[in-house]
């Protein structure tokens, strides 16, 4: 089986070392780039399966690497940042990344989020089974799930593959209230509840491309899609 490639985007070599060496451990196959130009240029160059992107860079930043990347081909982003900057997650969200940590972070938790993006984009790519409907509608909102397209009242909504899959889980289930837990284990494959305020963020990205009023907050608890006559 050929070994899956991830791109390692790092300026800080020692971090950038450790993080490839733990992936080559774990059988990947890993480039490293430690500027923005570069990164853009060894992702045209590898094609990786996955990608690992420091938001602070020297040449231009992450944000505008995964927006560059994501413009010429969809690959799972990992994105790292060293601050707790809710501005610059949501940013980076909205440019294609899949998901983040907060430096400073573990090696287990890096490589299990890893392996949660591959999984799911393989999972993604797989052939569909045959479906009942290829479509949801659930009052003005349309999910067209083989073209992964979504419509509100017409208006057709640019999601990012994650913001997708966690809209379609939520309108399977509508006014049911779904736990952030449950969401993190059945939409990114995690087995611990360490990343909630990832699923947080994702929400308030579908809220703003969609709308404030089509997601329930239920506090402490998790998240429900709301049904619109």
């Amino acid at each position: 089986m050929t070994a899956r490639k991830v791109l390692v985007v790092e300026d800080e070599r020692t971090i950038a070392d450790a993080v490839a060496a733990r992936l080559r451990a774990e059988g990947f196959e890993v480039e490293i780039a430690g500027d923005g130009p570069a990164a853009v240029e060894a992702a045209r160059r590898t094609q990786p399966d996955a990608i690992v992107l420091d938001v602070m860079l020297p040449g231009f930043d992450g944000l505008e690497v995964c927006r560059r990347i994501q413009a010429e081909r969809a690959v799972p982003v990992l994105m790292l940042t060293a601050r707790d900057d809710e501005t610059d997650l949501l940013i980076g969200l909205a440019v294609g990344a899949d998901d983040y940590l907060t430096k400073p972070f573990s090696m287990r938790e890096l490589s299990a989020r890893v392996h949660a993006l591959l999984r799911r984009a393989t999972r993604n790519s797989a052939p569909a089974a045959p479906a009942a409907s290829e479509m949801l509608r659930l009052g003005d909102l349309e999910i067209n799930l083989a073209e992964r397209r979504v419509l509100r009242a017409g208006v057709e909504a640019q999601l990012t593959p994650t913001e997708f899959d966690l809209l379609v889980h939520l309108a399977g289930r509508p006014r049911t209230v779904l736990p952030r837990e449950r969401l993190l284990a059945e939409v990114w494959g995690w087995a611990d509840a360490s990343g909630t305020r990832t699923v947080d963020s994702h929400i308030k990205g579908l809220r703003r491309k969609l709308g404030a009023d089509l997601i329930r907050t239920v506090h402490g608890v998790g998240y429900a899609l709301e049904v619109q006559k």
